[in-house]
């Protein structure tokens, strides 16, 4: 089913709004209003999202040749330059924990009342962008900023409503990356933007609302990976202020740096939206997956196996220490990165070891002169909030300036030391394909050994296999596991053929319908002579 709005005078005329599937209800969010809305935006900044997304690939084919990433000499002006963000709403003056998560209903509600700063609704990395689900989401989080959502457990055990507003966490949206698009939205009969798509239908139904709470709207901006797209940002939404009659420099943004090439540029990045930007966030798994994607082609700088890469690794200790710096310099906040954990039920001592790692985690967070951190689950908030309270009794700490910190380019792409483990290999062929078994089934956010993992995850472990596997495609001398075994094809089809014998529990695993599918969709993802760029690309054309 289709529906067509036409906004030119003869039927059929280019120039329609094309939605490629009808479910019920939907009417109320993608109203002719809102649809036209939406159609503006992609004329207005289509062309140069793509200009953007080929500058990526120019710049992509430059490192596989064997550049390496750098300050850029042409922006020194602003890297030396004295200036600063605009000043910072009292709504996020105070970050120190935020929840992350999907948008379904019930998420929306416990993120909202979990007793977190902040709730970043997630229509990115932990939504698999079914049209149901996008609109499932857009809908909750409408009757939330209403203050009228409520969801009943299907056996009407439960009933979850909301707290009063002064008891909720303060709202952030994150909005699909700029390399991502709208399937079920056609305007000219080209795809919308994924980003424009979900950061406009919310803005449409929400903005006003939430400016007369002073709630924004605020928004983290995910995978940018230079300035030109931080500005393509700032100019959507000044064009969304516009359009929707509110203040300039009313929508607040925080940036996610989570791509090698954005590290090079976060002065450039806050000084592109520096009238609106509140921070920068240390988006750690998909920064690791993009360090490996950036340098998939160079062999000495190959990482050792998820689990040894953590964030004491010269490489990305320097990142979280310079962005620290940054933000602190021009008076924006630094965000930490996510605890990924969620409580280990049945085995107390697995449990209270999990938790030192937390606790470790957040102490070396707070300690550095982060302004705020990230969890996955409510039951880590208490030891968050502990550890920040203790260490940071004001606001924020945007007076730490970290001058002791001298980042150079060497630093932000040291070689890491570490192995590969069998348990290593094979772990990252299961969660490959038990979050894309998932994810295909419509849970982009899905509980794996303890771990909660969304698409950041499943591409560090997707891209290492591809990574290690490839050294070994043309004659060179293949990688080898700590016991001497090649990493090769072999050994990937040995993984495959032994995974279903793993799932013990497979008619209750999320995606469990979907096991083969998703095994023959990374065999041939990393079997492929070019590395995807994300994995959700390939895997979004299989899914309504």
């Amino acid at each position: 089913m289709s529906a067509v709005l036409q906004e030119g005078p003869k039927p059929g005329e280019q120039g329609g709004i094309e939605v490629t599937r009808v479910l019920p209800g939907q009417e109320s969010l993608l109203t002719p209003a809102a649809l036209a809305f939406l159609a503006g935006l992609h004329r207005r900044f289509e062309g140069e999202r793509r200009a953007r997304l080929a500058a990526r690939a120019v710049r992509q084919a430059q490192f596989d040749a064997g550049a390496l990433p750098d300050f850029r000499a042409d922006t020194a002006a602003i890297r030396n330059g004295d200036w600063r963000v605009a000043p910072i709403p009292a709504a996020l003056q105070d970050r120190r924990v935020e929840i992350t998560g999907p948008v379904d209903p019930k998420m929306v509600i416990n993120a909202l009342n979990s007793g977190a700063n902040c709730y970043m609704a997630d229509f990115e990395d932990s939504t698999a962008p079914t049209w149901a689900n996008l609109l499932e989401g857009q809908r909750a989080l409408r009757k939330a900023v209403a203050g009228t959502l409520d969801w009943m457990a299907p056996d009407g055990s439960k009933h979850y409503t909301l707290k009063p507003d002064a008891e909720q966490a303060v709202l952030l949206v994150r909005p699909r990356g700029w390399h991502l698009e709208e399937k079920h939205v056609l305007v000219d009969g080209e795809r919308m933007s994924a980003s424009l798509f979900d950061l406009g239908l919310f803005c449409f139904h929400n903005a006003k609302a939430l400016a007369a709470k002073d709630r924004g709207p605020y928004f983290y901006l995910p995978k940018l990976q230079a300035m030109e797209e931080a500005a393509l940002w700032d100019a959507v939404l000044s064009q969304v202020e516009r359009e929707l009659g509110l203040a300039q420099g009313q929508l607040k943004a925080t940036v996610l740096i989570e791509t090698l090439p954005a590290a090079f540029e976060m002065d450039e990045i806050l000084h592109a939206l520096k009238e609106r930007i509140v921070g920068l966030n240390c988006g750690r798994w998909d920064y690791i997956f993009s360090y490996i994607k950036t340098f998939r082609r160079h062999r000495d700088r190959v990482l050792p196996e998820r689990a040894q890469v953590g964030m004491t690794q010269p490489f990305l200790k320097a990142y979280s220490e310079l962005l620290i710096k940054t933000c602190h310099r021009r008076g924006a906040h630094a965000m930490g990165g996510m605890a990924a954990q969620i409580p280990i039920s049945g085995d107390a001592e697995a449990n209270e070891a999990a938790l030192a790692r937390v606790r470790a985690d957040k102490l070396r967070e707070v300690t550095a002169g982060h302004d705020g951190t990230w969890v996955a689950h409510p039951a880590l908030i208490p030891l968050a909030r502990e550890l920040f309270d203790a260490h940071m009794p004001e606001a924020n700490q945007r007076h730490v300036l970290r001058e002791d910190v001298s980042v150079s380019r060497n630093d932000l792409i040291k070689p890491s030391l570490g192995t590969i483990t069998r348990a290593g290999f094979e772990g990252n062929v299961e969660v490959c394909v038990r979050y894309l078994a998932a994810w295909l089934d419509g849970n982009g956010c899905v509980p794996i050994h303890w771990l909660m993992e969304d698409a950041a995850t499943a591409e560090i472990a997707r891209t290492q296999l591809w990574q290690w596997l490839h050294f070994a495609d043309d004659g060179r001398e293949p990688l080898h596991l700590d016991d001497g075994t090649p990493v090769d094809y072999a050994l990937l089809e040995r993984a495959l053929i032994g995974l279903p014998s793993k799932f013990s529990d497979r008619l209750r695993m999320p995606g469990a319908s979907r096991i083969n599918e998703a095994i023959g969709m990374l065999d041939r993802l990393t079997h492929a002579d070019t590395l995807a760029d994300f994995l959700t690309l390939p895997a979004y054309e299989r899914i309504d």
